[in-house]
């Protein structure tokens, strides 16, 4: 698999800085295109028009992001409502999920984690995960550098043409983030990937957690904040309440798929892991990861975070992912990106695609610079 385009924005203007991310991108369209079609029973233009209640609301609470996704729309000449459908993947697929049951349900697989304090030998701190997601969309996926005066700059990996999802800013701040499955009710709520950019964008980590837990999301998500100077804390959200878990004694912090803080109470009855296969990753990588709290130097610290990171038990719906051969291919998942981000340096790591058959690769960029 090729390494995953970089793309460098530039501007005060949310405007432009989406026109420029808009001409350099191929997006992620053409596969929501049948996506949409096949998960939530939608053709495109009925997915488009889904869309519009969220539109409105992030022009009513995050003005400058339908902006930048306007902006967005006219650098890759195509309507603004097909950049907001393309925001919105995640809420659109899960309401049909649960409103149409000729729909497959879906499966989802994210595995983050964070070192801090004795977790990692060369007392750095390390923040990153395997985002797993559909394996025909990895070709659309891009490193984006968001340079963004007076707010912090970003760099993040997502699908091309969305305009948040994981990665770290230039004040130490990385979130990583899992789904988590449920439907609470019919009330509109804002999609994951505008609260995930507006938890970037903060410039300290109590504006990052007051996004987080004031926003009332669509669907229930899992961020795991880590900040770099030894900080980090998991929320699961959902529209409902919160709750949150702190590393362990030593500062490792693993999450996957399914509710670990706790379980939601409106759910709760017949409360079902989204993805099974969470109750064996999360401990798998909690094992591997614990060996790099022995290591005192940094490219051993990653060499033992990149192992942990391509166990294969469970295969394929392991901690590193590949497609099972026994679905339709639009409906296969795979690791799309492995990340680690040495919060102490400002080093940006990532392996495209599976973690078993890519090496981490240095980012051109420091968070820091």
């Amino acid at each position: 698999m090729p390494s995953p385009r970089v793309i460098e924005v530039s501007s005060a203007s949310a405007r432009e800085r989406g026109k420029q991310y808009g001409s350099a991108a191929a997006g992620a369209i053409a596969y929501y295109r049948e996506g949409f079609q096949r998960q939530a029973g939608l053709d495109w233009a009925a997915a488009q028009e889904h869309s519009r209640p969220w539109q409105r609301l992030i022009e009513r609470d995050f003005p400058e992001l339908l902006e930048e996704m306007a902006g967005i729309a006219e650098g890759a000449g195509v309507e603004l409502a097909e950049i907001v459908a393309l925001n919105c993947r995640g809420e659109i697929m899960y309401d049909n999920w649960f409103a149409h049951a000729d729909v497959p349900h879906e499966v989802d697989g994210c595995t983050s984690f964070s070192l801090t304090e004795s977790a990692a030998g060369d007392g750095h701190v390390y923040a990153g995960q395997n985002w797993d997601w559909r394996y025909a969309i990895r070709d659309t996926v891009v490193v984006l550098r968001v340079v963004q005066p007076p707010k912090p700059t970003l760099v993040m990996q997502l699908e091309a043409g969305q305009i948040g999802r994981h990665g770290a800013n230039s004040e130490g701040i990385a979130l990583n983030a899992n789904g988590l499955g449920g439907r609470f009710d019919d009330s509109i709520g804002m999609p994951q990937t505008v609260i995930r950019r507006a938890v970037l964008d903060s410039p300290n980590i109590a504006d990052a957690l007051k996004i987080l837990t004031w926003t009332k999301a669509h669907i229930p998500s899992n961020a795991l904040l880590t900040h770099r100077d030894g900080f980090s804390i998991d929320v699961e959200t959902t529209p409902a309440g919160h709750a949150w878990e702190y590393p362990d004694d030593d500062g490792l912090l693993v999450h996957g798929n399914h509710y670990q803080a706790f379980v939601p109470p409106k759910p709760a009855g017949n409360q079902r892991p989204m993805s099974p296969d969470s109750l064996v990753r999360v401990p798998q990588a909690r094992k591997g990861l614990r060996n790099a709290a022995r290591l005192e130097k940094s490219v051993d610290v990653r060499t033992a975070v990149h192992a942990a990171m391509s166990d294969h038990l469970g295969h394929p719906d392991s901690l590193c992912a590949h497609p099972d051969d026994r679905l339709p291919a639009i409906e296969q998942w795979s690791t799309t990106v492995s990340s680690c981000v040495d919060l102490t340096s400002g080093e940006y790591y990532l392996a495209p695609g599976s973690p078993c058959e890519h090496p981490y690769e240095l980012m051109p960029f420091n968070l820091y610079e």
